[in-house]
């Protein structure tokens, strides 16, 4: 199975750059704005999209992709709507790999073999779902991996040599390091202890390991892309949004513009780092 996520970072791999990924909300603030702000990030410099399905207990997420998801799901973003979202992009876009993340109680409630049929017809490579552990694979990982899907898993600093080739076991794509344990949005973890994790997680596989939580500027991203295949940045996009939108949830700006002025920035960063051959 070979899907865009692995021809993405095999070409990257051979321009000898890091990816810079990029996670919204799906349907934050509405349907129209949302995919617009998708269509926005290719050009702007994204190499992958996460695309976050709204749920209303997120218990993994920070205050601003909590506040995100609460916008979408008023605005009545559904998982349907999220599934048509990323079907609308593929029709002007049919390269840039798309992950859906979130949780699983959505993708159980529309029903596990639906979920994944009409995921692979919208043009979804990959899952990154944050409440289902490795010891829960039958329940989705499995069949998404069955359906041609990648399946993405988090390692974080906690996640030790005992238990990672067990989070690693049917991990495919790239792995997804959080670079620090809490909610999303924390400040920065310490950049050197970031390399290290990378050196250790790359002893137990050779898929891609991208680094995320924190990174809100070029310089972050240039630093983290000096070791990790790929940067992840999600927060600081989502806040993009959600600084253009007024108190009674007009526009005071473009939210797509805002949004691609930042990864524009963060894009000049990564493509600034370059990997080291010996790591």
């Amino acid at each position: 199975m070979t899907t865009r996520i692995d021809r993405r970072f095999a070409k990257l791999a051979g321009e000898d750059r890091p990816a810079l990924v990029t996670y919204f909300m799906g349907g934050d603030p509405d349907y129209e704005t949302s995919l617009k702000v998708m269509k926005a990030l290719p050009k702007a410099g994204s190499d992958v999209i996460e695309l976050g399905m709204p749920f209303s207990d997120p218990m993994a997420d920070g205050p601003a992709i909590q506040a995100a998801g609460l916008r979408a799901l008023k605005n009545g973003q559904t998982l349907h709507k999220t599934l048509q979202m990323a079907a609308d992009f593929r029709k002007e876009d049919d390269d840039t790999p798309i992950v859906m993340m979130g949780y699983y109680n959505p993708i159980y409630i529309y029903g596990v073999e639906r979920f994944l049929a009409d995921a692979k017809a919208s043009g979804i490579d990959g899952l990154i779902v944050v409440d289902l552990p490795p010891e829960m694979d039958a329940e989705l990982c499995l069949p998404a991996l069955k359906a041609g899907l990648n399946f993405i898993r988090l390692a974080t600093p906690t996640t030790d040599d005992k238990r990672l080739p067990k989070v690693l076991e049917n991990t495919s794509g790239f792995v997804y390091y959080v670079s620090m344990t809490g909610i999303t949005g924390s400040a920065l973890a310490d950049t050197s202890k970031v390399d290290d994790a990378v050196r250790r997680i790359k002893q137990h596989t050779d898929l891609p390991i991208c680094v995320g939580f924190g990174v809100k500027t070029a310089e972050q991203a240039r630093v983290i892309g000096a070791s990790a295949d790929g940067v992840v940045v999600g927060t600081a996009i989502v806040n993009a949004i959600a600084n253009v939108i007024g108190p009674k949830g007009e526009m005071t700006a473009d939210p797509a513009e805002a949004v691609a002025t930042l990864v524009n920035g963060l894009a000049q960063g990564v493509r600034a780092a370059r990997l080291q051959a010996a790591k």
